[in-house]
């Protein structure tokens, strides 16, 4: 067996969600929200299947949903893009995050990642044949410090991928660590692989700036959605992927030889919810602010420190303040046995130089179930 697959550890993921139903607790570790999604996308989904083609659509997505994809980043990210060459539609984000490594890097090419981060990038590195350079973040802004990045790119350097906003610490990178970043691309000729499913999901009146659209990368970056995030579908996996004509067409070819296409009643149902009015958008955004406030407000008053929550469904607690030398995995596994809440341990998103004081929890759930979780927490952190 290939043994990147058969030697990785079981998922934290996987670990919680178990312990979490061994023990009846809430779960607030795996990051999906309990709203169903918008009613009328769902309905033209079930439409598309009764009524539209079921048949094979073509490899680079419907023609009405790439059309939508290049209108909507025009209309909120002011890009413009020729959907006919430079979009195409992948069956979810980590999808198209494999096929821009496969497209891309040989055995042997370097590629920077950025940790904590998602659990696939670096089974994905490693399996397209790359060598992993790691950049650590750390609490309480997790900024890019130049001099890691300095340490980490190299004449071999190929790609980087960049999550932004960032999962798992809920942050938004600002943009002079977005010009630094570009900086170093130009330098070293490499590609930034631009995971951005986060993009519609920001608070407090922020505006997602993509890599993509900054002067002199818009031949240097891949832009990667997912209508999952954007729609709270997180089951349909749909993503979106933006490039230059250069770059796409051997995109392109690594995809019809992955999954080839994505339901063609999904994507037609995803090409009309890209077309929803701004009130959706800023709709779910507020929806999502005010459980993050309301959970944020219970943690603190349960004394724990929340660290800043700008983008995501989640909301990251720091455990430094409680006592010095705590591990967040063993408080993760205590609390779930002994308070019946599962979380996150962010120590699981490194490879190395991990970060073992912070605890992220998913607040995209219901008010009973985020107060609930409130009262147990702080139950717990009172016994100690």
């Amino acid at each position: 067996m290939n043994p990147i697959f058969a030697d990785a550890p079981t998922t934290i993921f996987e670990t919680m969600s178990r312990l979490a139903g061994q023990h009846d607790a809430i779960n607030l570790g795996q990051g999906f929200p309990d709203d169903p999604g918008p009613e009328d996308v769902r309905a033209k989904a079930a439409q598309a299947v009764l009524s539209g083609w079921n048949q094979y659509p073509p490899m680079m997505g419907l023609p009405e949903l790439r059309q939508a994809v290049a209108e909507h980043y025009r209309r909120f990210h002011r890009l413009d893009l020729d959907w006919q060459s430079e979009v195409m539609i992948t069956s979810g984000a980590t999808e198209a995050l494999a096929d821009s490594l496969l497209a891309l890097i040989e055995p042997g090419d370097e590629v920077v990642l950025f940790q904590p981060m998602y659990d696939a990038y670096l089974p994905l590195v490693k399996r397209a044949g790359g060598v992993p350079k790691f950049v650590t973040l750390r609490p309480p802004h997790w900024r890019i410090d130049e001099a890691a990045l300095q340490a980490a790119f190299s004449p071999k350097t190929r790609a980087v991928i960049f999550n932004n906003p960032l999962n798992p610490t809920a942050s938004v990178f600002p943009r002079e660590d977005l010009d630094l970043l570009g900086r170093y691309l130009v330098k070293h000729n490499a590609i930034a692989i631009c995971d951005e499913v986060w993009e519609h999901v920001l608070f407090d009146g922020l505006q997602h700036q993509p890599l993509i659209a900054l002067p002199g990368l818009r031949e240097r970056c891949i832009k990667i959605g997912s209508a999952g995030k954007i729609f709270s579908l997180t089951g349909w996996k749909v993503g979106f992927v933006c490039a230059a004509p250069a770059i796409m067409k051997v995109l392109a070819k690594a995809h019809q030889y992955v999954t080839f296409t994505t339901p063609p009643n999904l994507q037609a149902a995803v090409a009309y919810g890209l077309e929803k009015s701004d009130d959706y958008f800023l709709g779910m955004r507020q929806d999502l602010q005010t459980a993050r406030d309301r959970f944020a407000k219970g943690l603190t008053e349960a004394g724990l420190t929340v660290l800043p929550s700008r983008a995501t469904y989640f909301l990251n607690v720091d455990l430094s303040t409680i006592a010095n030398d705590i591990d967040d995995a063993a408080f993760c596994l205590r609390m779930v046995e002994q308070a019946k809440v599962a979380a996150i341990p962010v120590s699981a998103f490194y490879s190395e130089d991990q970060v073992r004081s912070v605890v992220r929890f998913c607040f995209a759930k219901t008010t009973d179930k985020l107060d609930g979780a409130v009262e147990r927490i702080a139950k717990f952190v009172k016994r100690g």
